[in-house]
């Protein structure tokens, strides 16, 4: 039953750094996704998050369905946005994609 079992030769020693530089590009892909994907995510939501704890009242805005309004109401968590004349939807804040300078609405018609 011995020939179904090879024997383990021990290896040469002197290996002992083999396990960091093995490890070393793990590290190194681990940083570069940090600077190219994941850092850049981060400062974009913060972007956002100040962007939609900074509206008001009179901001021209872009939801993410497209939607361009100005905001004739805020609350915690929506605000009321006129569409056309007369006309006003409830958005919720985190639904507000960008805003947009003053005037566009004018120009959009």
């Amino acid at each position: 039953m011995n020939f179904l079992i090879s024997d383990a030769w021990a290896q040469a020693g002197g290996g002992g750094g083999a396990g960091l530089i093995g490890l070393l590009p793990m590290v190194a892909i681990f940083v570069i996704f940090y600077f190219l994907l994941i850092r850049p995510q981060q400062k974009k939501a913060k972007e956002h998050r100040s962007m939609v704890a900074d509206l008001s009242k009179g901001d021209e805005i872009v939801t993410n369905g497209g939607v361009l309004g100005k905001i004739t109401d805020t609350d915690d968590n929506f605000v009321a946005v006129e569409i056309a004349s007369g006309v006003t939807i409830q958005v919720q804040r985190l639904a507000i994609a960008q805003m947009m300078p003053k005037g566009t609405i004018k120009s959009a018609k």
